[in-house]
C-alpha cells in the first residue's frame, strides 16, 4: 500500500557482522590463496596485508582487533601453511590409485611367479613416478609446502620457529602415514613383505620415498635430465625391457631393496580372482 514503508532488499539490508573466528579463518584462507598463487619465498614480504583484508572481505577494524600488528598475522600464516592441511597434500589422489589398479590388472598373471611380484611393484612405480613428479612440480600447494621447509630454516630461534617446526613435524607425520598405508595396501595385494633382515616398516620406506621425490622436485627445474632422460633396460626381474625415467628407476630400486615375495603367499586361480574382485571394489 502507498503508506507502507519499503521492504529491505538484499542491497539495503545490513550484512551480518562476522565473528572474530570467521574473520580469522577468512584472512588466513585469503593469505594462503595468495601464497599459492604468487609462490612462497624465504619471507612473506611479497604478500600485502591490505590485499589480504580486501580478498577476505572482512572489516579492517576486526582484523586489527585480532592482529594489532601485521607481523603477528604473518606468524599465524606461517603456522597455518606448516599444518599442510590442503587436500592436495593430505588426500590420496583417486586417479593415481586407479592407475595403480590398472597396472596390476594388466599384469595380474605376474603374481603367479614370486620373482615377478617385485617386478610388478617396480612396474607400478615405472608408470607412476613421472606422473607424481609432474604433480609435485605443477601443484601450487605442494610448491608452497616444500618451500616452507626452506623458509623455516631462515626463522630465528624462538617461539615462532618452535611452533612452525612442531606443525611441520605433525604434517610430515600425516603425509608419511598416508603414503605408508598406500604402499602397504599394494604390497598386500601383490603378496609382498618387507625384508625381515632390514627390521623396518612401511613408514621407513614411505619416508625415504617421500624424501627422494622431494629432492627430485627441487632439482628437476635446473636438471632437465631428471624428467626427460630415459633408460631402456630389463630391470628388477621384469620379463622384458622397458623404458625407465630416472625418478622411476630411483623409486623402483628403493622398493626392490625393501620388498620381497612373501613365501607364505601362493597365487592360484582363486587368489587371482580375489585380487581382481578387490581391485574392482576399490579396496
Amino acid at each position: 500500500m502507498a503508506g507502507d514503508p519499503p521492504i529491505a532488499t538484499g542491497v539495503t539490508r545490513r550484512r551480518r557482522r562476522l565473528t572474530d573466528q570467521e574473520t580469522e579463518q577468512r584472512m588466513l584462507q585469503a593469505a594462503v590463496d595468495q601464497v599459492n598463487s604468487a609462490g612462497l619465498t624465504v619471507s612473506l614480504e611479497h604478500i600485502s596485508f591490505e590485499d589480504v583484508i580486501r580478498d577476505a572481505g572482512v572489516s579492517r577494524s576486526a582484523v586489527y582487533r585480532r592482529w594489532p600488528y601485521k607481523d603477528l598475522f604473518f606468524s599465524d600464516l606461517l603456522k597455518e601453511l606448516a599444518r599442510g592441511t590442503s587436500p592436495a597434500i593430505v588426500e590420496e589422489d583417486p586417479e593415481a590409485r586407479r592407475a595403480v589398479d590398472r597396472t596390476i590388472l594388466d599384469r595380474v598373471d605376474w603374481l603367479r611367479t614370486p620373482s615377478l611380484r617385485v617386478a610388478l611393484a617396480a612396474e607400478i612405480l615405472r608408470h607412476g613416478a613421472p606422473v607424481e613428479l609432474r604433480t609435485f612440480l605443477h601443484s601450487p600447494e605442494w610448491r608452497t609446502y616444500l618451500a616452507l621447509h626452506a623458509t623455516f630454516l631462515s626463522l630465528p630461534e624462538g617461539e615462532l620457529r618452535g611452533e612452525v617446526q612442531a606443525a611441520l613435524t605433525e604434517s610430515e607425520r600425516n603425509v608419511t602415514a598416508g603414503l605408508a598405508a598406500a604402499y602397504e595396501r599394494v604390497a598386500s595385494l601383490l603378496g609382498l613383505r618387507m625384508r625381515p633382515e632390514l627390521a623396518s616398516g612401511f613408514e621407513t620406506l614411505a619416508t625415504l620415498a617421500n624424501a627422494m621425490v622431494r629432492g627430485l622436485v627441487v632439482m628437476a627445474p635446473t636438471t632437465p635430465a631428471l624428467s626427460e632422460e630415459t633408460i631402456q633396460a630389463d630391470l628388477f626381474g621384469a620379463p622384458a625391457p622397458a623404458e625407465w625415467t630416472l625418478p622411476a628407476l630411483a623409486l623402483g630400486a628403493l622398493a626392490a631393496s625393501f620388498l620381497e615375495a612373501d613365501p607364505d603367499v601362493v597365487f592360484d586361480d582363486d587368489r587371482i580372482a580375489e585380487v581382481r574382485r578387490a581391485l574392482a571394489r576399490g579396496e
